[in-house]
């Protein structure tokens, strides 16, 4: 499908689509889809880069199943993107599926679904469901279970927008809507299936889809929608922290983080997810003394883009040292003119400081933390390449080298100067690279000096 023109539907109407967006707030029923004829590019596309997904269809099927593609795969087939990952939506139960698949593995808790693998792929194998029936407290709305299964129809009901609740038979060449995905798709507009503020209160992450999916794919958020992620967004503070954690990550990975963070402040969610960073912010004043302060994070996220836009991938611990390194430089300055155990004992402290409520509230693991401390501590030791008894060729070769340099260079790139200096550890690091350990050994004990004892003197 070209970007911009709809596929004309085979069954039903495009009016009937239309419709069925303006009524989705009553239906008591499944709907019927509206049927459209994927063009040959289409599926020809989804052949070569979705063989294993269309592999376990056809077996599926074979099986006497419904199996279709489902949400983010045919969404990004339509909007002519390639898609990440190819995901198949079945009638078949879990184990039933995990039986035809030799190499099918049940998964999950709160949503049980098969993973079965080819090799290094992984195709994720989920039974169609259907909204689960009250079961919480009254009033709370929040889903901690979805294992009520159902039929197609009712599946693409209770998915989280309409442009992800399309599905894609592979082999027929049909598209099936039921909520009107396909007009909001050719509009680029992201809108909730049903009421907003009922679905983001079922499950307030979708808070954070929506904007990933808003500055991804460059979609407008629908008016309606918007205004629910205001009203719900302090509702995240009850949702899984690893899942928070999670579609923070892959925001701050999107090449799209400096928009989605902005939305994220102006929608009111960034608060119960990082009320250290929302405070930080919200207490920068514009000022002559401060505008340029006041900007730091942004340009951060704006070179964190463009370094992810060229091909980069950022770890873990380099992203979340980005989110804390404005703080963490009001305390205790990052980059120092001496090397000195204080200054760095300081800069450590100051980020388990900022990091421990994150680290709590989100499960940020360990591991993560810690690094992230490191690469902030070493921050200093890029521009000390001159300094006595600093052996840069040895700094280059402890195990964090790279991430902090990664770190480094996204900061030159933010602050719009000292690359010349990156470039210069790049070329430093591939000589050291090169070192045999005969070299490395001669590296260490050069330079080194014998301390000697201070004389006494005589009265």
């Amino acid at each position: 499908m070209a970007e911009g023109s709809l596929l004309p539907p085979r069954g039903g109407t495009r009016a009937m689509s239309r419709e069925r967006q303006n009524d989705r707030r009553s239906w008591s029923e499944a709907p019927t889809p509206v049927i459209y004829e994927a063009d040959e590019s289409l599926l020809a596309e989804a052949r070569a880069r979705g063989q294993n997904a269309l592999r376990v269809i056809s077996r599926l099927q074979r099986s006497g199943h419904e199996a279709y593609l489902v949400g983010g795969c045919v969404r990004d087939l339509l909007i002519g993107r390639a898609p990440k990952d190819f995901d198949v939506a079945t009638s078949a139960r879990p184990r039933q599926a995990k039986r035809l698949f030799r190499t099918g593995r049940i998964i999950g808790r709160r949503f049980r679904l098969v993973h079965v693998r080819y090799g290094d792929e992984i195709i994720e194998t989920a039974t169609f469901r259907r909204a689960p029936e009250a079961a919480s407290p009254a009033g709370e709305l929040l889903i901690t279970e979805d294992n009520e299964y159902g039929t197609a129809a009712e599946d693409a009901v209770r998915r989280d927008f309409t442009v992800n609740a399309l599905f894609l038979d592979p082999f027929s060449g049909e598209i099936l809507d039921y909520v009107g995905g396909m007009e909001d798709l050719d509009d680029r507009v992201l809108r909730t299936i049903g009421d907003p503020e009922t679905r983001l209160l079922e499950d307030p992450v979708r808070i954070l889809r929506a904007i990933k999916f808003s500055t991804r794919l460059d979609f407008r958020i629908n008016d309606e929608t918007w205004v629910a992620m205001s009203s719900c967004a302090a509702g995240l503070d009850r949702s899984a922290p690893p899942r928070i954690l999670e579609e923070i990550l892959r925001l701050l990975r999107s090449g799209t983080s400096l928009g989605a963070f902005k939305q994220l402040r102006s929608c009111s969610a960034l608060e119960p997810i990082f009320p250290a960073l929302h405070e930080h912010l919200e207490h920068i004043k514009p000022s002559p003394g401060s505008d340029a302060k006041a900007h730091n994070f942004w340009r951060l996220l704006e070179a964190l883009d463009a370094d992810v836009q060229s091909g980069e991938r950022p770890s873990n611990a380099v992203l979340v040292a980005l989110m804390i390194h404005d703080m963490v430089d009001a305390t205790a300055p990052i980059e120092t003119d001496e090397l000195q155990g204080s200054t760095i004992r300081a800069i450590a402290k100051t980020v388990d400081a900022t990091l421990e409520p994150f680290t709590r509230a989100a499960r940020l693991p360990r591991k993560d933390a810690s690094k992230a401390r490191r690469l902030l501590t070493l921050q200093g030791r890029f521009t000390l390449q001159g300094k006595q008894n600093f052996r840069p060729l040895l700094f280059c070769l402890i195990e964090d080298f790279e991430d902090a340099l990664a770190l480094f260079r996204i900061r030159s790139r933010a602050r719009g100067r000292g690359y010349d200096i990156y470039q210069g550890w790049v070329d430093r690091h591939l000589q050291a690279s090169e070192l045999s350990e005969e070299e490395v050994l001669a590296e260490r004990k050069r330079g080194r000096r014998r301390k000697r004892r201070r004389r006494k003197r005589r009265k």
